[in-house]
């Protein structure tokens, strides 16, 4: 995965002082501070990296000579770097700026700390430079869960997430879920910009769900909690009726827990859909409804047995 200088620039709302020549692809999360670069070594100079520059590196340079002024900056610059983001909206040697202009180097400025603004360039490009899928399904926020739910095409996922909205709940994703792996254990969920906010009803076509529903109907991206399979109902199939055994389904080397929903006429998909995302989260906090109930049994056995 890869994102442009100017995708950054734009997203970040970073100041231009330079307009780069040819676009470097930014490909990596991490940064680099240019301290021992602009003292001469370069021997294991991240030059991929997004370079930033703080107080203590514009400091460093302001104190060489104007000789090593110019060969420092010529020498940084002579690389491929993506760009050159300078933080505090320190002013600029005219040397940098020099050296960026003869190399068409991105040179960019914020007015943010250095620290805040590597820990917010860290997150963006960890999110933006994620492995990520798309699946075909629906993604919910219910009860600030997350919930994809998952189905042969016509089985009830975009009416069911209409209703959820219609209870006060949140769509994120219709069709086509775009998924994101943000760290080990994250799946981040959200609709491709050009379906964003919109959901099909078959019958009735194409809805704007922010513009029927208002924003608070909709969220942009949502964590991914479980996932809820939808299929027709099968006579004869077994279908766990007590929620002792657990399933999970795999997404991106992550393991997420899994419902099998058999559909027919008359089940209210939504009201399950809120009761899975409660019992969920009674889980999540050790609270297991099947496990008492099993609980409960077993001391009536064991005590007709004693009686």
């Amino acid at each position: 995965m890869s994102i442009t200088v100017e995708k950054m620039i734009k997203d970040l709302e970073l100041e231009i002082i330079v307009e780069g020549k040819d676009s470097i692809p930014i490909t990596t999360i991490d940064v680099n501070r240019p301290g021992l670069q602009l003292d001469g070594y370069y021997k294991h100079f991240a030059y991929e990296r997004v370079q930033v520059m703080g107080m203590v590196e514009t400091s460093f340079f302001a104190s060489l000579s104007d000789e090593l002024k110019k060969e420092r900056a010529d020498k940084f610059f002579s690389y491929d770097i993506p760009c050159l983001v300078v933080t505090r909206g320190l002013e600029i040697r005219p040397e940098i700026v020099s050296a960026a202009k003869k190399y068409g180097r991105y040179l960019l400025r914020t007015s943010q700390e250095s620290t805040k603004f590597i820990n917010r360039l860290i997150n963006y490009l960890n999110e933006e430079l994620a492995p990520r899928i798309t699946l075909h399904g629906v993604l919910v926020d219910v009860y600030g869960l997350g919930m994809l739910l998952l189905g042969e095409s016509g089985i009830g996922k975009s009416e069911t997430a209409l209703e959820l909205v219609k209870r006060g709940h949140r769509l994120v994703a219709d069709d086509a879920v775009e998924i994101k792996k943000v760290g080990e254990n994250t799946l981040i969920g959200a609709a491709p910009e050009l379906i964003r906010h919109f959901i099909e009803i078959r019958g009735i076509g194409i809805l704007d769900v922010k513009n029927l529903y208002g924003v608070g109907a909709i969220r942009n991206s949502k964590e991914i909690d479980m996932v809820v399979q939808l299929e027709e109902w099968q006579e004869g199939k077994y279908y766990d009726r007590l929620g002792l055994e657990d399933e999970y389904m795999e997404i991106m080397g992550i393991n997420l827990p899994k419902l099998t929903i058999p559909v027919r006429p008359g089940r209210n998909l939504a009201i399950i859909m809120e009761v899975a995302a409660m019992n969920h989260r009674q889980k999540s906090m050790g609270y297991n409804a099947a496990q008492e109930l099993n609980k409960r049994l077993l001391q009536q056995i064991e005590s007709g047995k004693e009686g």
